[in-house]
């Protein structure tokens, strides 16, 4: 997918923005002229950020007032803001038996509470200039399930909901909401559980990308993060005024049977 061609540069605000898909966003956004708040809680980012052209606000979106302040410093940096993708995520690989209850609540905390108050917050300066476009980095996780994934799992369907209920409350204000579900991409967060889920099924590496991350997939490789940055690039676009409430696969074929 080519993005098309950016006639009006807008605001976006990126989290999750030190590695992986966020940083790919990142530079895709800028290479399109976009005006960009790249937000992260790694300090690590700012060197990222700051290559692509974009602006590194460090935040630790576990924190309700963060997620204001956020928004609050695009605002006041950039004039507004047009574009919000919701990507920052961790992960946390155990049986629901013995899943610890702070690992439950930070996963909840960062990856669905956070999205809905950026979402919030960035809402009335979408609604002024009657254009907004919200992009949830979702999963495949947020179709399907699998086993010791109960925090990670439960979020990304919730952002679904959320997705949606946006679109609906956006449609005759401008503001399209959509999210972007990924199989399994090559980033830090894919590799640093690779080990968790070998411990977990009793299995060497190897079988778990084999066994595991690519059981599922009709094409056998790990997504990169660069071809999810294209289909957010595409969500973001005026082309895509007439897009809201879906869920977008890009998934290797996962979901194909």
């Amino acid at each position: 997918m080519t993005s098309p061609a950016v006639t009006t540069p807008r605001v976006a605000l990126v989290t999750g923005t030190s590695s992986g898909i966020g940083a790919a966003v990142v530079k895709h956004f800028c290479e399109l002229g976009h005006q960009v708040l790249a937000v992260d809680y790694n300090p690590a980012g700012k060197a990222i950020a700051e290559d692509a052209g974009a602006v590194f606000f460090e935040a630790d979106l576990t924190d309700p007032g963060a997620c204001r302040a956020a928004v609050a410093d695009a605002v006041k940096r950039f004039g507004g803001v047009d574009i919000l993708v919701n990507n920052a995520g961790i992960q946390h690989v155990a049986s629901i038996e013995t899943f610890p209850e702070e690992k439950w609540r930070q996963i909840m905390d960062l990856m669905l509470t956070a999205p809905f108050l950026l979402t919030q917050a960035a809402w009335p300066h979408m609604r002024a200039k009657a254009w907004g476009r919200i992009i949830n980095v979702a999963s495949i996780h947020a179709q399907v399930a699998s086993p010791g994934k109960a925090a990670y799992i439960s979020a990304k369907h919730g952002m679904i909901g959320l997705t949606k209920t946006a679109a609906l409350e956006g449609g005759e204000q401008g503001i399209t909401a959509n999210a972007v579900c990924p199989a399994y991409v090559k980033t830090p967060l894919v590799d640093n559980q690779i080990a968790d889920q070998a411990k977990l099924n009793n299995m060497d590496e190897k079988e778990v990308i084999e066994k595991i991350m690519l059981k599922q997939a009709a094409i056998k490789r790990l997504i990169e993060p660069e071809e999810v940055a294209q289909l957010v690039a595409y969500l973001a676009s005026d082309a895509a005024g007439a897009v809201t409430g879906s869920s977008f696969n890009i998934d290797l074929g996962w979901t194909a049977h």
